[in-house]
């Protein structure tokens, strides 16, 4: 192993609210989560991984285990704390350490704006919902670039638009907490896209160097069988999850097909979903000079038709075969008992990530390249007496997601040029907590210890191949 381009990237991916912890010191602010969490009282963000603290123990470890490459995202709410007023010099003053830390250890920063923790008054004014919020975001981007491109070359707009909304007004699992909402939903799918293009046209006019792109979660569905239905209900389903926000993404618009189906999903509330002439215009024009697309890939899943009543049920515990996900008009994710799933009702099928990445290859030739900016398995990891964690599966798991990278390069000439796992450390997961563990570290969350998992031994490994073939 292996047969990856020769400037291929490999790396590990963090989000500030899952692994800093310190929610509310040196003047950071509320983000959309603390409410929702503290109301609920399962789980907080305190202490997370300590990333505030450690970060540079985390960074020497990535450098030391063969990573190349981090992501990480940049906390709005500690640079403006309520996301639309005072700059935090602390805040900027931290971010810097960070990433001069990973200069100092050859770590190079993939950065993102927008990783699920909207400041708290912009959430509660509508978050994504909120035309707002588009400018409030590029004020926040452009002081970022300002502020921290002498050492960042790879920028990321906003991570996963899909599943931030999804979990607030679909699933219910993300705050507001709201269920069965499609029109808020999409509303906020092309809010994103609008505010992700200021983003990418301002940083182009200017004339910062680097590059900037978009992560998007992209779920690859399949008909559970050959009936006309169901494959119907699959279609609409991608177009849902996916296809709308990949039309918006790469062409600037929406094809007649994709608003067509949209149509449909909406019925009458279709003609509420807003869609403005000159968004239509920033779009085209972002579409155009998109560096790079992140595919955050974990699952594949099987779907067939669903007329009934909307139904979901979250999985945020790893009682394996208790997810329900059906929603009216759309269709139903179904067990397909020939695919392994974790404990979490999440599908092991890395066959989905090389065909989601020729679909994009075929259908959007202006793609330029792809990052897999997140993969990862969740695992409920055990930290055996004498340190050492023996985590077989995760290894697996990422091998056979790398292998299908190495597939759509070789065998169908897709232009990937990097692997991030998720997750550098185990961390705080949103709407799980602390037992849902993806970390190439274990972190003992009482004491703040790191411990090297077996996977992170094989990661250095692969990172070894890598380097000898380049």
């Amino acid at each position: 192993m292996t047969q990856l381009p020769k400037d291929f990237v490999l790396g590990a991916a963090t989000a500030a609210y899952q692994v800093e912890g310190a929610s509310t010191e040196d003047g950071k602010g509320r983000v959309s989560w603390d409410a929702f969490l503290e109301k609920q009282g399962r789980f907080s963000p305190d202490p997370a991984s300590d990333f505030y603290h450690r970060y540079e123990e985390d960074i020497k470890l990535a450098s030391e285990y063969g990573v190349k490459a981090l992501r990480i995202s940049i906390a709005w709410s500690r640079i403006i704390p309520d996301g639309t007023g005072d700059i935090n010099e602390k805040g900027i003053e931290y971010y810097r350490n960070v990433l001069e830390t990973c200069h100092k250890y050859h770590v190079e920063p993939y950065v993102t704006l927008h990783h699920f923790d909207t400041p708290e008054p912009l959430h509660f004014a509508g978050d994504w919902s909120n035309k707002d919020q588009i400018d409030a975001f590029a004020r926040f981007a452009e002081i970022v670039f300002d502020q921290y491109h002498d050492l960042v070359k790879y920028w990321v707009t906003i991570n996963e638009p899909i599943a931030y909304v999804l979990g607030q007004y679909i699933t219910g699992a993300f705050p507001p907490g709201e269920k069965y909402n499609k029109l808020k939903c999409l509303q906020a799918q092309h809010n994103q896209l609008v505010a992700h293009s200021r983003v990418v046209n301002l940083f182009k006019e200017k004339g910062y160097e680097g590059e900037i792109g978009l992560v998007h979660a992209l779920t690859q569905f399949y008909s559970i069988d050959d009936k006309l239905e169901n494959q119907i209900a699959t279609y609409k389903h991608d177009i849902f999850m996916n296809g709308f926000l990949l039309d918006g993404t790469f062409l600037g618009h929406y094809s007649l097909e994709k608003l067509s189906t949209v149509q449909q999903i909406l019925g009458d509330q279709f003609s509420n979903l807003e869609m403005k002439q000159d968004e239509l215009a920033e779009m085209g024009k972002a579409s155009q000079q998109l560096d790079f697309i992140g595919i955050n890939y974990y699952q594949s899943n099987w779907i067939k038709a669903h007329n009934e009543e909307s139904l979901i049920h979250h999985n945020g515990t790893g009682e394996k075969g208790t997810a329900i996900f059906r929603v009216k008009g759309i269709g139903e994710v179904v067990k397909n008992e020939a695919i392994p799933r974790n404990d979490w009702d999440w599908y092991i099928y890395p066959e989905g990530l090389r065909d989601m990445m020729i679909r994009i290859k075929e259908d959007y030739p202006n793609y330029n390249k792809i990052y897999i900016t997140e993969n990862g398995l969740g695992y409920k990891d055990v930290l055996e007496s004498d340190g050492s964690v023996h985590d077989k599966e995760r290894i697996d798991y990422v091998k056979g997601h790398i292998e299908a990278v190495e597939e759509a390069y070789e065998k169908h000439d897709v232009n990937v040029k990097g692997y991030f796992i998720w997750s550098l450390q185990d961390m705080f997961s949103w709407s799980n907590g602390y037992n849902k563990r993806y970390g190439l570290f274990y972190i003992d969350f009482e004491t703040q210890k790191r411990y090297v998992k077996d996977s992170a031994y094989w990661y250095k490994k692969l990172s070894e191949a890598i380097d000898q073939q380049q």
